[in-house]
C-alpha cells in the first residue's frame, strides 16, 4: 500500500514533537502520520531520537512540545503553556498506550512467569478481559508463530529469537491499533534475526499499522511504505523506500545509506 497524502485515514498524526533530557533535546519538532494499514521504518543514525519518537507515541515519554492525535481519541496537546498536571499527564500517556503495543528491544518478559502468564498478564490483569477468552487467544497466537509448545516455558529457556517472539505475541495480545517495534533484531545473533523478522513482514501484510526503529535496510525495502530518515532529532528526508534508497536527496540521507548500504548491496 502507498502511503497517501489523504489525512481522512490517518489512525495517527504527530505535529511538531520536542523533547529534552537536561541539556540534551532529543527531538526538535518532529512531524509523522501513520495511514491505517501502512508500515512507517524509522532509520537513521544512533541517538537520532527514533525510539524517543515510538516511547513518545506509547505514552512512555510525555513530549514537551507537540500534539498527538489518534483517530477515535482525544486531541493531546502537550504546549508548555497548558502546564498540566500529573493526572492530567498520566491520562494522556494512558489514552496512548490504550491504542498501542510496543516490541522491545530486549524482550522485556516476566522472567518469573510463564510465556502463557507473560501474554495473557496484559489483557487479563489490565484491561480486564476474561482470563479464559486471553487465555485461548494467546494459544493461538502461540501457535502462529510456532512456539504452541512453549506455553509453559520460562523466558531463560527461550532462545533470544523466541524470546522476541514471545514479545511480538504480548503486543498482539492486547489488540492494539499501532504496533511500535524497537529495534526488534539488534540484540539477537545474526542467525536469529530472520525468524523475528518474517513474523513482522507477515504483520505487514496483514495490513497491521506499524512503526518499526530498525537499522535492517533490507527489511525496510522490502516491507515499508514509508520510510522516515531521521539525524540529530528531526527528519531529514522521508519517501517510499523505492525511492529513498535510489535517489535520496539529502546529503546526511545519502552519507548514511552510503555506508549502511553498500555492504548489503555487495553481499
Amino acid at each position: 500500500m502507498s502511503p497517501t497524502e489523504n489525512t481522512t485515514d490517518a489512525l495517527l498524526t504527530a505535529r511538531g514533537l520536542r523533547k529534552s533530557f537536561g541539556d540534551n533535546e532529543v527531538l526538535r519538532g518532529i512531524d509523522l502520520t501513520l495511514h491505517r494499514g501502512e508500515v512507517v521504518v524509522l532509520i537513521g543514525p544512533s541517538g537520532s531520537g527514533k525510539t524517543t519518537v515510538l516511547r513518545a507515541l506509547n505514552g512512555l515519554e510525555t513530549p514537551d512540545a507537540g500534539t498527538i492525535v489518534v483517530a477515535g481519541g482525544p486531541d493531546l496537546d502537550f504546549a508548555p503553556s497548558a502546564k498540566p498536571s500529573p493526572r492530567e499527564q498520566k491520562r494522556k500517556r494512558l489514552a496512548l498506550r490504550d491504542r498501542s503495543a510496543m516490541v522491545f528491544q530486549h524482550h522485556n518478559l516476566f522472567p518469573h512467569l510463564t510465556v502463557l502468564e507473560n501474554v495473557i498478564e496484559g489483557p487479563w490483569r489490565v484491561q480486564g478481559r476474561p482470563k479464559a477468552e486471553v487465555v485461548a487467544e494467546a494459544l493461538v497466537l502461540l501457535d502462529r508463530v510456532g512456539l504452541s509448545d512453549k506455553a509453559d516455558a520460562r523466558p531463560h529457556q527461550l532462545s533470544g529469537g523466541q524470546q522476541q517472539r514471545v514479545g511480538i505475541v504480548r503486543a498482539l495480545a492486547l489488540k492494539p491499533d499501532l504496533l511500535l517495534f524497537d529495534e526488534p533484531t539488534s540484540a539477537l545473533d545474526p542467525e536469529l534475526v530472520g525468524e523475528v523478522l518474517l513474523v513482522i513482514k507477515e504483520l505487514a501484510d496483514e495490513n497491521w499499522t506499524m512503526a518499526v526503529v530498525t537499522h535492517e535496510l533490507s527489511f525496510a525495502r522490502e516491507a515499508a511504505d514509508h520510510v522516515l530518515f531521521m539525524d540529530g532529532g528531526v527528519v531529514v528526508e522521508q519517501g517510499p523506500p523505492a525511492e529513498l534508497f535510489r535517489a535520496p536527496k539529502h546529503e546526511r540521507t545519502q552519507r548514511f545509506l552510503t555506508r549502511i548500504l553498500r555492504p548489503l548491496d555487495g553481499a
